[in-house]
């Protein structure tokens, strides 16, 4: 701390620097070239917000205009100044303080340009918009302390606080450096990640599940290596994380099993292929469609437009039905019918071949076929088999063709057999004698208070 005491400019020179002509003339030039970026800036950043709206211009000229944009207030001050300052030197004026200031300008002008390519380029929405101007403010201060000669002073003093756990010595310093540290690398990790992503995704060689789990297993060890070497590059001795590193594996054991599980099921399942996006699954009692796999869940969209998250481990554990695996998406459809017994069964069975191949989802290689199943208690048990390629609209395909049988049976005059029970009452031989003391046609009256009759006698 007195060492950063003793290169600070002195009362005598602070006065001096005060009372002179340049340098209320270099601010004087600097206020002015300010407000006047900021009338221009305020004329034209209106004009460039229309061009820039959606569907005027795209692709890398809209970014271009853009970012141009956002760095219109520094560019023009930066233009200004690197005007002014030979003006002021062929006159014989200082320029010692419109030199820093110039250069402040273009590197905020430059970093904040850079920073909003480098959020474009991951996503136009991402995390990273957000945090956009922290970010650009935060490089802007190291770049200023490096170009004003302030930038050892600030690690001096932010060294003189630290506090001690036993061998170990963590200052401010090191808290901010491997803070910024693991920021920089972080980004550059994400952006090596995504531009591999890309590259691998226009791969012809490679399946969709195995361009997922590539992309993931780059993303995690670019993301594991731009930690460690944050670490590293912020002084901290890395063998001092050993308990922190059991500590981790007892609570992995104890409770983040399941995240653990999910987490390399999910690799599994990328790598083997068995599930992809797009494929058409029936997992308990979940249908749907196959959005993206994740590290831990896979969504499913349902026919209802839900979307489901169903974990890994759940997938790798459970049987489930893949409708399209291997690409392949035909299905074959069942469906049973029943006539009656006073109608032709060949007769049916030809109608039933017919209107499916006539049905434009149904296939005609393999042709659609009908059987007769078996005789049952209400009527004739037929199955239409017909093949599709269209697994994710079977339901509609099955209520079409249902709807086409019922039309043309009711043509052909062919029935839909029902349940039905038929009671025959026979005569019993013989006479049956009433018992003793009843009428025809009377109701038996109640057996409370009187003796129980006599039993009936059989008939001679």
């Amino acid at each position: 701390m007195d060492e950063l005491l003793v290169v600070l400019p002195s009362s005598e020179a602070i006065r001096d620097f005060l009372n002179s002509p340049s340098t209320w003339l270099q601010i004087g030039v600097f206020l002015t070239g300010f407000l006047v970026v900021k009338l221009i800036a305020h004329w034209l950043l209106p004009r460039l917000q229309i061009i820039t709206q959606p569907g005027v211009i795209e692709g890398m000229r809209r970014t271009a205009v853009r970012s141009g944009a956002l760095v219109l207030v520094p560019l023009l001050l930066w233009l200004w100044l690197l005007a002014a300052m030979p003006i002021l030197r062929r006159h014989g004026w200082d320029t010692n303080l419109l030199r820093p200031a110039m250069y402040l300008a273009g590197a905020l002008a430059l970093i904040r340009m850079g920073v909003f390519v480098l959020r474009h380029s991951f996503s136009p929405g991402g995390p990273l918009k957000a945090w956009e101007g922290v970010l650009t403010v935060t490089i802007w201060t190291l770049v200023a302390l490096h170009i004003l000669g302030w930038l050892p002073w600030a690690e001096q003093l932010l060294d003189e606080y630290a506090l001690s756990f036993g061998k170990v010595r963590v200052s401010l310093l090191n808290v901010l450096s491997f803070a910024l540290s693991i920021a920089f690398l972080l980004l550059v990790a994400l952006w090596l990640a995504n531009l591999i992503r890309n590259r691998v995704e226009r791969s012809r060689a490679l399946d969709d599940s195995m361009k997922i789990a590539l992309s993931k297993l780059v993303k995690f060890v670019l993301l594991m290596l731009a930690v460690l070497a944050a670490m590293v590059a912020a002084g901290i001795d890395i063998t001092a994380f050993t308990v922190f590193g059991g500590a981790l594996g007892i609570g992995i054991g104890l409770g983040l099993q399941r995240v653990v599980s999910n987490f390399v099921s999910g690799f599994i399942l990328a790598f083997e292929g068995s599930i992809r996006p797009g494929d058409v699954i029936s997992f308990q009692d979940t249908y749907g469609t196959v959005m993206s796999l994740h590290t831990r869940h896979v969504v499913i969209r349902t026919r209802d437009g839900l979307d489901i998250l169903v974990p890994n481990e759940n997938l790798l554990s459970s049987d489930i039905t893949n409708w399209s695996y291997e690409g392949d998406r035909k299905i074959r459809l069942r469906l049973p019918v029943q006539i009656s017994y006073n109608d032709d069964p060949e007769q049916t069975l030809n109608l039933l071949e017919r209107l499916a191949r006539d049905h434009e989802r149904v296939l005609q290689d393999p042709p659609p076929r009908a059987f007769l199943l078996e005789f049952g208690d209400n009527g004739v048990n037929l199955e239409l088999r017909a093949w599709i390629d269209d697994p994710d609209n079977r339901g509609l395909i099955r209520n079409e063709l249902y709807l086409k049988i019922w039309e043309d049976f009711h043509a052909a005059g062919i029935s839909f057999p029902f349940p039905q029970r038929d009671v025959y009452i026979k005569d019993f031989p013989g006479t049956a004698q009433l018992p003793v003391g009843a009428k025809p046609g009377n109701r038996a009256k109640s057996a409370r208070g009187r003796k129980r009759a006599d039993p009936a006698k059989p008939p001679d």
